[in-house]
């Protein structure tokens, strides 16, 4: 499935890598659970499509071939145009995440959508293969928010142990014992917590997930 597909040959900003996001679906009681019950299951559904939203615009203003929304779910009014979206395949995490390197030939950066302060220099970063043969975004819960790969193997990420402390320890070194030239991004915060959300909130001040952190927080108050 397709949607918004976009045509690199027709964008100025086509650049030469694939940016692919891994995202749910903003429904209540499936995303962000984490956030509950300092959120109710919809405010924490919102915020998710708003970390999505804001994520999407990095994306779109990125330099990139192609801008893929590997989408857990159904594209709702929130899918911008210019995206494409395939829907994911079965399985746990690491399966999941492999498969998105399998979509496309080619330089790729995968992130996922619970980070909403990244922006268009970040990714670019992470496009750009010319000096290193991977890129790895550590998240400040031991996880990571971003990967990236000049020749996309999706062997490297079968079988990393995910959701744990050790997540991204482990998915760098499979990465280095590959015998990748791996460089490092900077360490992002993932909105996982009420904590997170906050912390996240105040980093982003110009997000849509920023202004809706703000507006939930101020009606409880």
């Amino acid at each position: 499935m397709s949607t918004g597909e976009s045509n690199p040959d027709s964008n100025p900003s086509t650049g030469e890598g694939t940016l692919l996001v891994i995202a749910k679906a903003p429904v209540p009681g499936r995303v962000k659970t984490r956030l509950t019950p300092h959120f109710t299951p919809q405010q924490a559904a919102a915020l998710a499509r708003a970390a999505l939203q804001d994520t999407l615009d990095a994306v779109l203003a990125t330099p990139a071939r192609r801008r893929v929304l590997y989408l857990d779910g159904a594209p709702r009014h929130w899918l911008p145009d210019g995206i494409e979206v395939v829907p994911q395949r079965d399985g746990v995490l690491d399966l999941r995440l492999a498969a998105a390197f399998a979509l496309y030939k080619g330089p790729a950066l995968l992130i996922g959508m619970d980070t909403p302060q990244v922006t268009p220099e970040l990714l670019a970063r992470g496009l750009d293969f010319s000096r290193t043969n991977a890129w790895f975004g550590p998240a400040l819960d031991g996880g990571f928010w971003a990967l990236g790969l000049a020749e996309p193997d999706p062997a490297l990420l079968i079988g990393v142990p995910m959701s744990v402390p050790q997540t991204g320890e482990v998915q760098r070194l499979r990465l280095t014992a590959s015998g990748r030239s791996v460089r490092d991004l900077p360490a992002l915060r993932d909105v996982d917590t009420p904590d997170d959300a906050a912390e996240v909130a105040a980093a982003a001040p110009g997000t849509r997930f920023a202004a809706l952190h703000a507006e939930l927080c101020a009606a409880v108050r």
